[in-house]
């Protein structure tokens, strides 16, 4: 321990992860390398999730001129946008598509990442940065979904709060008032309403994107300062440097990506693959429409959920961002073919709970 003190040793851990003599455009441009590999597909799985983070930024950017945050006229809105502003139902369904396709890679380069044991010393910073990345991205998803102020949005951000506010009977002691308390921070009032979408708002363009910024830069500055991990067991023979090759591969890569995603989203409404699309606005007399469910991107909880006590899915969930955030130190002395073994698993879930889910469910409870 550096100076025999935990001050030291913070100091010491902090220097080999942020190296100050690397801080520069020589060692973190020109000189670096890219492994070419088997897995060397994989690196390509970051730069999709930052671009479809762009496609984001800019697409919300444009909405922000029409969309109308208030529990009156955020559904007009929203309808005036997609029927009346020229390009207006283009720059929502690229928004919309761009959206689900940015929380499937973050997905996929989680996944790849941890097989490729991209989290070894001393990228450590690097992994907890995209863990946190990941967990701010289906934050994303959910104060979104409330936005367009529709039944359907509504009742399902309901049953959302609902089910954090149901973990407080699990926890001990004072612990179990903070379910409640954060859904009274998020919730604003009694129930889902103004103050409601007031603040899922505020989260969605202020607060989500000002702590992605500031963790994607400090996952940015990572990567580039320790390069990209090795990727597999042996060495790999061959390498490519940074820029001018691996670069213009990766922004041809956008080009491509974003040419399918713009004639997807010309062609193909995204509301088209909802079991329920914009429908009628938020009626608070109305009745909650049958069958409700999260987006795609929450199956993977919300099935088991159905299935399972809530004390089960409770204690996995947290036992899960445990693991994945001391995942550097967990799986330090792992092999990667172990890795890629774990990593299969657990795409083969992700797939299977997401494609299949509601089969399973009526075979686990028929006529559900």
């Amino acid at each position: 321990m550096k100076n025999g003190t935990a001050f030291g040793a913070l100091a010491h851990f902090l220097q080999e992860r942020f190296p100050v003599d690397k801080m520069n455009f020589h060692s973190m441009v020109e000189k670096k390398e890219v492994p070419v590999h088997s897995m060397s597909w994989g690196y390509y799985t970051g730069g999709l999730t930052l671009f479809f983070f762009i496609i984001q930024v800019v697409t919300g950017l444009l909405l922000l001129f029409y969309y109308q945050p208030t529990v009156s006229d955020a559904y007009a809105s929203v309808e005036y946008i997609t029927k009346y502003v020229t390009g207006g139902a283009l720059i929502r369904n690229i928004h919309s598509w761009s959206s689900s396709c940015m929380i499937l890679f973050a997905m996929i380069h989680m996944i790849t990442a941890f097989a490729m044991k991209a989290f070894e010393k001393p990228r450590e910073i690097t992994w907890i940065a995209g863990v946190l990345l990941l967990f701010i991205t289906f934050t994303f998803g959910f104060t979104g979904y409330l936005l367009p102020w529709n039944q359907i949005a509504v009742n399902a951000s309901k049953v959302g709060l609902q089910s954090v506010e149901a973990a407080g009977q699990y926890l001990p002691g004072q612990l179990s008032q903070l379910p409640r308390m954060a859904i009274e921070t998020f919730q604003g009032e009694a129930s889902v309403g103004q103050s409601t979408l007031g603040r899922f708002y505020a989260m969605h363009v202020v607060l989500l994107p000002m702590a992605i910024a500031a963790l994607l830069g400090l996952h940015l500055l990572s990567v580039q300062l320790h390069g990209m991990s090795q990727g597999v067991d042996e060495p790999p023979r061959k390498v490519e440097k940074f820029f001018p090759v691996f670069f213009f591969k990766d922004v041809s890569l956008w080009s491509a990506v974003f040419l399918i995603l713009f004639v997807i989203a010309s062609t193909v409404p995204f509301d088209s693959f909802l079991p329920f699309p914009l429908l009628e606005p938020y009626n608070a007399m109305g009745s909650t429409p049958p069958g409700i469910k999260p987006e795609w991107y929450f199956y993977f909880v919300y099935y088991p959920l159905e299935m399972l006590p809530f004390w089960v899915i409770l204690l996995a969930s947290n036992i899960a961002v445990v693991v994945l955030l001391l995942t550097p130190w967990i799986f330090r002395g792992t092999s990667r073919r172990t890795l890629r073994y774990i990593s299969l698993a657990a795409s083969a879930y992700l797939v299977v709970i997401t494609l299949f889910g509601q089969d399973i469910l009526h075979m686990v409870k028929p006529g559900f």
